[in-house]
């Protein structure tokens, strides 16, 4: 299980939850170890260049959406150097990163869960 499959987790049960992801797939957009804020999301809300947190394949991404298609209710992962992790379906897409080591993601307003009250923790 990796650290981002405890943050899915808290996730997909209602919470904001800050963390400091490893990896340099989403540069320069978030850079390994900056603190991001991942809240619930509509899946539906989705659009391409979401930074979504999601499953696909069996493993966690914080991975940008790179296509969408509401009609299968799905959406497709990508970093951000171009490669392609492939289709999830909406139920396994679980927040939607909200801000990156203090900078708001524009794209984000309004595509959180509105249950969603909790403070990041």
């Amino acid at each position: 299980m990796g650290a981002l499959d405890a943050v899915a987790g808290r996730v997909a049960g209602g919470a904001t939850v800050e963390s400091r992801p490893s990896g340099s797939s989403m540069v320069p957009l978030i850079r390994s170890r900056q603190q991001v804020v991942v809240a619930p999301v509509d899946p539906s809300n989705l659009e391409v260049g979401d930074i979504d947190l999601a499953r696909v394949a069996g493993t966690v991404y914080l991975h940008l959406v790179s296509s969408v298609d509401p009609a299968r209710k799905r959406v497709q992962i990508s970093n951000n150097r171009g490669r392609v992790n492939g289709w999830t379906s909406h139920d396994r897409v679980y927040g939607i990163c909200v801000s990156a080591d203090g900078a708001t993601r524009s794209g984000a307003a309004g595509k959180t869960l509105a249950a969603d009250s909790n403070a990041p923790s």
